[in-house]
């Protein structure tokens, strides 16, 4: 398999945006997955581990949201620009549903056999991607941020993995519960997997583990939860 890249420009609500689709052009259609990034928007880091993925044999797009030249270089910067769009999750959404469909527009990709993935703010657009009745078969979120929407969700098809770090100060017990009856109550095939000794970015290798473990890299949880993310993956579609 040539895994390549190819930089992505489409239109969509608000602009005009810059995504990197990786995959196997030669190879045939592959299921598709959305890659949404953490705060500071799509980066070299994003698009090695989109290459990961795609190696497995899946066809990647990794998703802009904030818009061609915006992308965070500090936190504060990133902050700002995730603030942009998930403050208002009426355009939020609207931008989750133009990238999907953006997938599906690549000939390289099996539209009955979707999902995504998400890494911090990703992870809350996965979940945000499934609560807009996305048609995908498969979401994971990787230390995400689990607050629902102020309007209705749509009816969700999607199943969902959460894989979460317990001791993340930004999405702490309380927030995962309510997370959890939220799906449940909602009827969603979710799963939960909670890591010890575990805060926030715990995929992140290049923020050391602060002394608290309550942020930063745990290579452990890293691999566990990465290989949970490949076996669902696998499952949900096969």
């Amino acid at each position: 398999m040539a895994v390549s890249r190819q930089v992505i420009i489409h239109e969509g609500p608000g602009g005009s945006f810059e995504s990197m689709w990786v995959g196997d052009a030669q190879g045939g259609a592959k299921p598709g997955i959305l890659l949404f990034p953490n705060i500071l928007g799509t980066k070299e880091w994003d698009f090695a581990k989109a290459e990961e993925v795609a190696a497995l044999g899946y066809t990647v797009l990794v998703a802009d949201l904030y818009g061609r030249g915006k992308r965070g270089t500090s936190m504060e910067s990133g902050m700002a620009l995730m603030k942009e769009v998930s403050d208002d999750r009426t355009v939020m959404r609207a931008r989750l549903l133009n990238v999907l469909a953006t997938l599906k527009g690549s000939p390289a990709v099996d539209t009955s056999r979707l999902g995504a993935i998400g890494f911090c703010f990703g992870g809350q657009c996965v979940l945000d991607l499934a609560r807009a009745g996305a048609d995908i078969k498969g979401g994971v979120s990787f230390h995400g941020v689990y607050d629902a929407p102020p309007f209705p969700n749509a009816s969700i098809s999607a199943r969902l993995l959460i894989c979460h770090g317990w001791n993340d100060p930004l999405s702490p017990p309380d927030a995962l519960v309510g997370l959890a009856k939220e799906l449940t109550e909602l009827g969603v095939d979710w799963q939960i997997q909670a890591y010890g000794h575990t805060g926030h970015a715990f995929t992140a290798e290049n923020i050391p583990l602060d002394e608290t473990k309550t942020f930063g890299f745990q290579p452990d949880t890293c691999r566990r939860s990465w290989k949970a993310m490949k076996d669902f993956l696998a499952e949900v579609l096969s």
